[in-house]
């Protein structure tokens, strides 16, 4: 193909800030196409680049690639992401000049319309070639569409369908009387022999026969099936099989990462924390952590008071469920008393999910709760913290996200159930039946 026609059918994607916040190696994710900066992300950017959330380090990061890609060259002109042609180009663009003026249109100036300016002045600078603006901002894509200017979700780390999402069991039905006998008298029975051709590693699947059923989970270690117990964790009993499945996989030694999706009331935190208690003697400390997503996207620097009053209102379902647990003992008990004996000398530790990012988890069981308001980034960052012995529970709803800039599909939590399925150390399992109260149960069904 001639350099010309060659050119003529490459893209220009031009990034949105937010899009840079969600991954800030957004720019290599468009292979042979072109890539713009405009010059107002830049300045937005630089408003992030301080401080110690996930935010802060994508914005960091990102200044830094720029600047080494930018090295021998100036940002006005399109310079190689890899240093060769197999990959597109970059280049930043001015506000730009066109026809049509998004602050004019809109009646109001704001980055959001720089940005629109300089995408539609690429349009205009490179008539032949399409552009698109590539935006985690739904209102923005709007904008542009509205101005005639291609835009588009950032769809690197977003799952295809929710509604076919793992859910990490199985009902097999018309199992034979045999297999499920079998299950009882010994514990494990034969996959195959079960009616189950290709299961799936530390995947649970509930055997039916008529009125005879029985719990298990798929050892590929061991090659079989293990019946799952109904076990009580520090006084918190398991109410129905999916909870009874989650339990197992928090409990389990074998299993380094659990992930737990339901929605409200399903008992996600709760039989996480329960089953951490279970097993303080296993590890260090226990850390209860969940992602602070300050209403109106304002920072708590807002909110009145010291760092602890400011963070308090956020960590208090936490603090609900631990004494949930602890008042299932009597006030002066020896188990009661042990969990106040815990939090006073910080065995177990509830606190903002950003006081725990860089630090090296060793020997921590360490749950992560609201997981669904974190990036596939973050949620990558906070594995890969991991030290020895340390396990790691991510509870969230896929369905009810804080973050304006994250949706069922491009959610950390999302991300991670579809990647980790299957894998010897991780399970999965998705809690469907509320258990908080009947009352609790109307409002998801109905409201």
């Amino acid at each position: 193909m001639p350099p010309k026609e060659k050119e003529k059918n490459r893209k220009i994607f031009v990034l949105d800030t937010s899009v840079i916040i969600y991954d800030h190696n957004a720019i290599q994710s468009f292979q042979e196409h072109d890539v713009a900066i405009p010059i107002t992300v830049l300045e937005e950017l630089d408003n992030f680049k301080k401080g110690n959330d996930t935010k802060n380090f994508s914005a960091r990061e990102f200044i830094r690639m720029i600047d080494a890609l930018s090295e021998h060259h100036t940002l006005q002109e399109w310079v190689n992401l890899n240093g060769s042609d197999k990959k597109g180009k970059f280049k930043v663009v001015m506000n730009g000049n066109s026809s049509v003026d998004a602050d004019k249109v809109f009646g109001e100036k704001k980055a959001d319309h720089k940005i629109l300016n300089s995408a539609l002045s690429l349009v205009k600078e490179f008539p032949d070639r399409k552009v698109i603006l590539v935006s985690k901002d739904i209102n923005l894509r709007l904008k542009a569409k509205s101005l005639n200017l291609t835009a588009e979700d950032f769809e690197t780390g977003k799952i295809k369908n929710v509604d076919t999402l793992y859910t990490g069991r199985t009902i097999v039905d018309k199992t034979s009387t045999e297999a499920i006998n079998k299950i009882y008298e010994t514990g494990t029975c034969e996959a195959e022999e079960a009616g189950i051709k290709e299961p799936l590693t530390n995947h649970y699947y509930i055997l039916r026969n008529g009125k005879t059923s029985a719990m298990t989970c798929y050892n590929a270690e061991a090659k079989v099936l293990e019946r799952v117990e109904k076990n009580i964790a520090y006084g918190i009993k398991a109410l129905n099989a999916e909870q009874v499945f989650a339990l197992n996989a928090i409990m389990n030694p074998r299993i380094s990462l659990v992930t737990i999706q339901g929605v409200a009331g399903t008992g996600k935190t709760l039989l996480a924390l329960a089953g951490a208690l279970e097993q303080k003697r296993e590890f260090r400390q226990i850390y209860l952590a969940r992602p602070i997503v300050p209403l109106s996207n304002k920072d708590i620097g807002y909110l009145p008071g010291d760092i602890k009053s400011k963070i308090n209102p956020y960590m208090e379902p936490l603090w609900d469920n631990l004494k949930f647990i602890q008042n299932q003992f009597p006030e002066g008990g020896k188990e009661y008393k042990k969990i106040q004996d815990m939090v006073d000398n910080e065995k177990l530790v509830i606190t903002p999910l950003a006081y725990i990012r860089g630090r090296s988890l060793s020997n921590i069981f360490f749950i992560v709760d609201e997981a669904q308001n974190l990036t596939p980034h973050e949620v990558k960052t906070i594995i890969t913290r991991a030290g020895e012995n340390t396990k790691i529970i991510f509870t969230g709803d896929i369905f009810q996200i804080d973050t304006p800039y994250l949706d069922t599909q491009s959610n950390g939590l999302s991300y991670l159930i579809d990647k980790i399925r299957n894998h010897p150390i991780c399970a999965h399992i998705t809690l469907e039946k509320g258990e908080r109260s009947e009352l609790a149960n109307l409002a998801n069904d109905l409201l």
